[in-house]
């Protein structure tokens, strides 16, 4: 096991075109989960393979442990990978796929022996030792993936979205089982996903890319209850957070003309940041005329408009009656404050009240 440092690191493709990958610092404590997360072409996968050695850096330096990898190749900087397709031999079967590695580095055979059942059992595979990958479900295919990179006890794993091509229910499940396996192996651990319920359930730590580039850095409840930018603000949490252009006059934090709450702040525009978790229906507040309902059991998601902007109250009483517009409120602490221009997060004053009307 090793820690590793990303010291503004970089990747670029070509001389001139916009870089994939910008000024990425991250410290990765031995033994700890980081996440990288953020949409599709946001630089993640890239981040990954230039750790992995599969990506050259263009700019920057990547240690695992105390030793600079840069320019080592893939098989000599003691990682393993896990990829979303599994990438068996077919031809294999579950015990010849995870001791390939082992044989490649000339282990004894029972040295391989050992640490294949070893990982069978704690990986619940030991039944499918001697069958080919075409005989597994999805699933065991992934576990037999993740078999093959314990065995090799590395400094760090890897992982490449290993869950998105399991159906919803098996992901359920095999993000838990990753998340076990890695407290209980101790491994340092780097893992690419697209999805922010799944990098919120296993991290650490969240890492947020957007356009190449580091928005926050934190821990799951810290990065959702303190989004630094209106970016992270919508992409962590469903449904969205409620991004709602305002302004402050007089003290006053207006949204479509309805007072929001009373702000100690200069006067201009902002934008208001309200999850639908936070909202609660009430007599009075800003109204929200309503668009459609998703009934969801326990709970329904009221979608529909504050003034002309979209928004959404997560409502905790799906039997409480609903008329064309409804009056949403928030507790202080639930509301959010970014610049408009630059999208970064703005301290709420500590004096800020919830104003008692609206209008």
């Amino acid at each position: 096991m090793a820690k590793l440092t990303l010291s503004q690191v970089g990747k670029t493709y070509a001389a001139g075109s916009q870089a994939a990958v910008s000024g990425v610092d991250i410290d990765i404590a031995d033994g700890e989960f980081i996440v990288l997360v953020g949409p599709s072409g946001c630089g993640k996968s890239t981040l990954l393979r230039m750790v992995a050695g599969l990506e050259t850096v263009t700019e920057g330096e990547i240690r695992i442990g105390d030793r600079l990898v840069n320019h080592v190749d893939p098989a000599d900087r003691d990682i393993a990978m896990v990829f979303q397709n599994y990438a068996l031999y077919p031809h294999m079967t579950v015990r010849g796929n995870m001791a390939y590695g082992l044989k490649n580095r000339g282990e004894s055979r029972q040295a391989i022996n050992d640490r294949v059942e070893q990982a069978a059992r704690m990986l619940e595979l030991t039944p499918y030792l001697d069958r080919k990958p075409r005989a597994l479900s999805g699933g065991q295919r992934q576990r037999v993936a993740m078999g093959r990179a314990i065995v090799r006890e590395p400094a760090a794993f890897l992982f490449d979205e290993p869950l998105s091509n399991l159906d919803a229910k098996l992901r359920v499940t095999m993000r838990g089982e990753i998340r076990k396996l890695q407290r209980r192996l101790g491994t340092t651990s780097l893992y690419v996903t697209h999805d922010q319920l799944e990098a919120m359930t296993l991290a650490d730590r969240l890492v947020v890319l957007n356009g190449g580039k580091v928005e926050q850095i934190g821990a799951p409840l810290e990065v959702y209850n303190n989004p630094a930018s209106t970016f992270v603000a919508a992409f962590i949490g469903s449904p969205a957070m409620n991004l709602l252009d305002a302004q402050v006059e007089g003290g006053t934090l207006m949204v479509e003309g309805h007072r929001l709450a009373q702000v100690a702040r200069d006067a201009g525009p902002v934008t208001v940041g309200l999850r639908p978790e936070d909202l609660v229906l009430s007599t009075s507040g800003l109204p929200l005329r309503i668009d459609y309902v998703e009934e969801l059991g326990a709970q329904r998601i009221i979608h529909g408009f504050i003034g002309d902007q979209p928004a959404a109250v997560a409502d905790g009483s799906p039997d409480a009656p609903l008329s064309d517009i409804v009056h949403v409120t928030a507790a202080r602490a639930d509301i959010h404050l970014f610049d408009t221009t630059t999208g970064k997060r703005m301290d709420l004053p500590a004096e800020t009240q919830i104003a008692e009307a609206t209008a």
